[in-house]
């Protein structure tokens, strides 16, 4: 098999352990919500990101889905008084772990406070940063996850082995397309223009990395301490440290 010319990554479970996110990322976000929220309801990302919420709200199959306030509807009008109606519905997303675009954006501007001020600093894997200074020597590196682009960003700016984004050529969250498209991974191929046959998929999840097959992409199943074992990997290839890679 040809060496890649781009390499694709995962977080959660590929660059980063899955208790960084469940046990540091995810309860910071849910314990400021309320008040970035209240203090930054002018913001007009915030306010779009609102409308956005509202949007994937009046598309929610489940029954059990909480009520989201009409003034949050109407977020992109700059009512007042939604706070209460979207944060319900935000922690209700959070505790299924559900993919909203909105989420992981509002997630996204609530962590960078984080970062910026000391209080978050993201943990990767030891072999991460040699292997990504080992293939930028003669290939691209990019990222896509379900986070934001800028949650991305931020988790590999202030990293445990400092500033690696220097060494990132591209990111992609779900605005490209759910990860268990394919048609998200032939996206990603022709933004980064590269053949998908040159191009090679990192992730923890099975179903990700059969979408990214389909669209004619390599494959590695990432193993890695705390992650949920895999009875069937569909003959992806596993792997279990990036140093050989």
């Amino acid at each position: 098999m040809m060496q890649p010319k781009l390499y694709l990554l995962d977080v959660e479970g590929t660059v980063a352990p899955i208790s960084f996110v469940t046990e540091q990322l995810f309860p910071y976000a849910r314990a400021h919500f309320a008040a970035f929220l209240t203090q930054n309801f002018n913001q007009p990302a915030v306010r779009a990101d609102l409308a956005l919420l509202a949007e994937e709200h009046r598309a929610e199959a489940d029954p059990g889905v909480p009520p989201i306030s009409t003034a949050c509807r109407r977020a992109a009008n700059g009512l007042p008084g939604f706070v209460s109606g979207s944060i319900a519905y935000v922690l209700w997303l959070m505790d299924r772990d559900r993919k909203s675009t909105a989420l992981k954006s509002l997630q996204g501007t609530i962590w960078k406070a984080g970062y910026k001020t000391g209080e978050l600093r993201s943990t990767l894997f030891p072999d991460v940063p040699e292997a990504f200074a080992r293939w930028s020597q003669s290939a691209r590196i990019a990222i896509y996850s379900s986070g934001s682009v800028e949650a991305q960003q931020l988790l590999f700016r202030y990293s445990n082995f400092g500033d690696l984004t220097p060494l990132i050529a591209g990111y992609f969250d779900t605005r490209v397309g759910p990860k268990q498209a394919s048609a998200s991974y032939a996206a990603i191929a022709t933004a980064m223009n590269v053949a998908p046959q040159d191009a090679q998929f990192f992730s923890d999840t099975v179903s990700e990395l059969d979408a990214a097959r389909e669209a004619g992409w390599q494959t590695r199943l990432v193993i890695r301490p705390g992650n949920a074992a895999i009875d069937d990997a569909h003959e992806h290839a596993r792997l279990e440290t990036f140093d050989a890679g």
